[in-house]
């Protein structure tokens, strides 16, 4: 599949159903107990995709009135790979349903914190397709 093809495939709805919003506030309600408490709002979206590779992110949206500092979200890729809330293993499968894959075939890594913006940061969601 083309990039605009799978640029088709996952819209921002479908993204939005494999990594719905109320997980964000799950994730910080657990992290601080008050999800009220946290300085940005975390979102999925699609980046691209290039052969076995398709490209995702992890959107960190700055909230109104808050601070989206570096020290915040550079430690943020290790907490996502294994905290529950945020399952990135579901997340895969997900991905492998829409793409009616079995989730064996698919590899994921999580990639560094990118400052975009001073109120939006990303963190790269590379899964790699293994051939059958």
């Amino acid at each position: 599949m083309t990039s605009q093809n799978m640029q088709a495939v996952f819209t921002p709805e479908v993204l939005e159903q494999i990594f719905p919003p109320e997980r964000s506030h799950d994730f910080f309600e657990a992290l601080y107990g008050d999800a009220d408490d946290a300085a940005f709002d975390i979102q999925m979206g699609f980046a691209g995709a290039n052969g076995e590779k398709v490209q995702f992110q992890f959107l960190l949206v700055q909230r109104p009135g808050k601070c989206l500092a570096c020290n915040l979200t550079y430690g943020l890729p290790a907490v996502f790979s294994r905290h529950p809330v945020i399952n990135i293993r579901k997340i895969v499968e997900e991905v492998a349903d829409t793409l009616d894959l079995p989730a064996s075939r698919l590899q994921w890594k999580l990639g560094q914190t990118e400052p975009r913006s001073h109120d939006l940061h990303a963190i790269p969601l590379t899964i790699t397709i293994q051939p059958e």
